[in-house]
């Protein structure tokens, strides 16, 4: 029985991560110690749960040895909202380009995403069985129940302003809603009955019908588009596009497409919207995860040489999200005061201790990662789950290849791939994609007349790499 996120201990929440990444046993545990902690927190009365911050995390290494699939996985095993973003794209306050503050709202859509697709799937099967019988009521219009023909209030009083959002629709639109049943309710019945079991196993799949689809309008006012700063812009926008009837655009699609369009409909008039956007707020303000990558690029302080000014004022602009404040994003205000904040950097050319010291204090565990061997290279290669040699033979098995890569010729991968990484720029695992790609580049081209056995050993993984590899000049630019 597969265990809930609350109920993993830190040892079982490593042993997790450990199917997917190689090594790094400190970064891994210093997750999984802020994981528990969450769960912890929300077994403490309330008046002690408020004071509990969640104690961020500095990674500290060089690229490509597992710092972002780390905190990625472990969003994943903990079902929670999770973004990676780059320190180097925002911008000091006054300077053009994205404010800090556009992370919280990124977070939030991220958790009203996620929230939305759970109840999405919670209402699936109604869903599709609503768009089934839309779907009916097209193929078979003499069997349809009779409807009335709904109306917006709105839309007499916005058509003046907004131009010709309020006319009535077209004659054959409005016949079309309301059309009438015209078989006895028994013989309607049974043509319900076997069409919606012939749509349900496919047999209408291809044919193409006629469907309206509906699309919110759009407002003419610039001034109201919000944009990426949300706030009232946002939600002005959305407000009067709600209360402005839908343009309704005909298209022909095959019953397939229907189907989905019309489930996708239905889901969205099963779920509270009002309802998600309240969960998706709790969720990413309590079990958030916002990771911050490259953050050594702006470390600095005022006085160093350089152009780039604005560093330090990153810096000062994100010390507030991650002390703990409230932003407010176009689903509702959203407080960052038990977010999980991970940043990572090389720090190659700066210091952790170059970060402003407010800064520091804000990220009190700090790991070092270290930088893969050869030896870890064989096992990614080979034992994580969905390894890059497993996931060659699958794409190679689709055109009928049977691809065997000897224990031998993984070795000299990995041993090539090391060497690459020390004679040029270190860029970890990540390496051993290109090398790869290199290494069976003829093959690949080959696989769809070939097809058969092919067996890859360390003698043919010389062959295709040693003239590179032992050139640094030519390593540099083609692995």
């Amino acid at each position: 029985m597969t265990k809930l996120a609350q109920d993993l201990t830190p040892r079982e929440i490593v042993a997790e991560l450990d199917r997917y990444i190689v090594g790094q046993g400190d970064a891994k545990r210093a997750v999984a110690v802020a994981m528990r902690n969450r769960y912890r927190r929300e077994r403490l009365p309330e008046a002690v749960r408020k004071e509990v911050a969640p104690k961020n995390i500095l990674m500290i290494g060089p690229t490509g040895v597992g710092k972002t699939e780390i905190a990625r996985r472990l969003a994943t095993l903990a079902g929670a909202p999770f973004i990676k973003v780059e320190a180097t794209k925002y911008t000091e306050v006054g300077y053009v380009g994205r404010d800090v503050e556009s992370m919280v709202r990124d977070l939030a859509e991220a958790a009203v995403r996620m929230v939305s697709d759970e109840r999405r799937s919670d209402v699936k099967d109604a869903a599709d069985d609503a768009a089934v019988e839309r779907i009916v009521d097209i193929l078979h219009p003499e069997t349809r129940a009779p409807q009335a023909q709904q109306s917006n209030p709105f839309a007499a009083s916005f058509g003046s302003i907004f131009g010709n959002f309020g006319q009535p629709q077209q004659p054959q639109q409005a016949a079309t809603q309301t059309a009438t049943r015209t078989l006895p309710d028994d013989e309607a019945a049974r043509v319900r009955a076997g069409a919606k079991a012939d749509v349900e196993r496919g047999f209408y799949d291809v044919r193409v019908i006629d469907i309206e689809v509906e699309e919110s309008a759009q407002l003419p006012i610039g001034m109201l588009g919000g944009g990426e700063q949300g706030g009232m812009g946002g939600d002005m926008s959305e407000m009067l596009g709600g209360l402005l009837p839908k343009k309704r655009v005909q298209k022909k699609v095959t019953v397939a497409d229907a189907r989905r369009i019309f489930a996708q409909q239905e889901a969205d008039k099963l779920i509270d919207i009002d309802a998600v956007k309240r969960e998706a707020l709790r969720r990413a303000g309590d079990h958030g995860i916002v990771f911050i990558d490259e953050i050594d690029k702006v470390a600095g302080r005022e006085g160093q040489r350089g152009p780039d000014v604005s560093r330090e004022g990153v810096q000062r602009d994100i010390l507030p999200i991650v002390e703990g404040s409230t932003v407010q994003t176009k689903h509702g205000p959203l407080s960052t005061d038990h977010v999980l904040f991970i940043a990572a950097g090389a720090f190659h050319v700066s210091k952790p201790s170059d970060l402003i010291p407010e800064l520091q204090g804000r990220f009190p565990v700090r790991v070092e990662l270290e930088s893969l061997t050869a030896a870890d290279f064989e096992i990614i290669l080979t034992q994580p789950e969905n390894a890059l040699i497993g996931q060659y033979k699958a794409l190679l098995g689709a055109d009928g290849v049977d691809l065997d890569v000897t224990v031998d010729a993984i070795a000299a991968i990995a041993e090539i791939a090391m060497r690459v990484n020390e004679q040029t720029e270190n860029i970890g695992a990540r390496r051993l994609h290109t090398v790869l790609e290199r290494v069976l580049d003829e093959i690949a081209f080959r696989a769809p007349e070939e097809g058969g056995k092919i067996v890859i050993d360390a003698a043919y993984v010389r062959e295709r790499l040693e003239s590179i590899a032992g050139n640094s000049d030519l390593s540099s630019y083609i692995l």
